[in-house]
């Protein structure tokens, strides 16, 4: 028996326990011999048949050597031997959750930098850029954004520190917990600078959202930053133009509606608030008359925007809120349209 998906430790115990369990007779005839084995994959959204075809590594955990060799024998039909790995099932178990949850740190680690840049006068991408030419550091996972989403990440350190808890670390449970903070805090932050530069009051004002799924690349809005940002703005009384070249309306309305219900908030009329969605195939149709534009995703479309279009349609004055650093101040900012981008912190003297 191969386990595949994300597990929490020692699921494989129960497995055991439950297949021979079951093969156990009082006559101790025709019993079955298991092994089991765990065999996570590291697939990333956008990229999963090419990390399949070159993964990094292949980790296959077992205590049978008999097993562990039949399925590196598989492997090795397309993987070279010194990238697989061989570990006991309970570090094959936790290292991939342990991969995903340093994923989701390094995002917030820099994401919390964003934030000092802004507020002392640095640039987050310059300060990522200098520290990713550390050999021990490396540049990977170093772009600042809205934060993390899909579908892994926040429930892999949610497992991890249900697993702490457990075994009675509580100080362990809390680093990684924080982790999951951060990232709500940092999508807390970004829609509270929208609200704060448009008056402290975006109540009936048209904000085009550019990009609803969690990353480029794929169609996925699980746990994307756009739900909850998008969530506060109609909390506060916005209309939400939403554009996304792969994302279906029907899912972006599923997805706010099923977020705004669950809000223990009786003050507020959700269904206004539901009414004040709207869906726009077409970038500039989204952004027509929009007192603000957002960037959630980093798709290659909004990095070609015709800004000479756009600050003739939108409401004045108009804002442009990058959040993921894909856009350039001075080409916006001659057009008469008030930019802001995360991490930047040129405007502070």
């Amino acid at each position: 028996m191969v386990e595949k998906s994300t597990l929490p430790v020692r699921t494989a115990k129960t497995i055991k326990d439950i297949l021979f369990a079951s093969n156990d007779d009082q006559n101790g005839k025709n019993k079955k011999t298991f092994s089991v084995l765990s065999n996570p994959e590291f697939l990333a959204e956008g990229t999963a048949i090419l990390n399949l075809e070159r993964p990094d590594r292949i980790l296959i955990g077992g205590e049978d050597e008999k097993s562990i060799a039949a399925l590196v024998e598989i492997y090795l039909r397309w993987v070279p031997r010194e990238k697989i790995i061989t570990t006991n099932l309970w570090s094959s178990e936790l290292s991939k959750l342990t991969s995903n949850a340093f994923l989701a740190q390094r995002i917030s680690s820099i994401n919390s930098i964003s934030a000092i840049c802004e507020s002392s006068g640095a640039d987050v991408y310059e300060v990522a850029n200098a520290i990713g030419k550390d050999t021990r550091i490396g540049s990977q996972f170093l772009n600042p954004g809205p934060g993390f989403g899909g579908s892994c990440f926040k429930k892999d350190i949610l497992n991890l520190v249900y697993l702490c808890n457990y075994f009675g670390l509580s100080e362990v449970a809390s680093f990684w917990e924080s982790i999951v903070r951060i990232n709500q805090w940092q999508q807390d932050r970004i829609y509270k600078k929208i609200v704060e530069s448009l008056f402290g009051n975006i109540s009936g004002k048209k904000i085009a959202i550019l990009g609803f799924a969690f990353k480029a690349g794929t169609n996925d809005t699980r746990e994307s930053p756009a739900i909850s940002i998008s969530k506060n703005l109609l909390l506060e009384g916005a209309k939400l133009a939403i554009h996304d070249p792969k994302v279906q309306p029907s899912q972006i309305q599923n997805d706010l509606s099923d977020y705004l219900l669950t809000q223990e908030d009786n003050n507020k009329d959700l269904k206004n608030n539901k009414s004040n969605l709207m869906f726009f195939t077409d970038i500039y149709q989204a952004a027509e008359r929009a007192h603000a534009l957002i960037i959630i995703t980093e798709w290659d479309d909004y990095k070609k925007i015709d800004w000479n279009i756009i600050s003739k349609n939108m409401s004045k004055p108009s804002w442009v809120f990058d959040t993921r650093g894909i856009l350039a101040k001075d080409k916006i900012n001659k057009y008469g349209i008030n930019f802001w981008q995360l991490g930047d912190g040129s405007g502070k003297n």
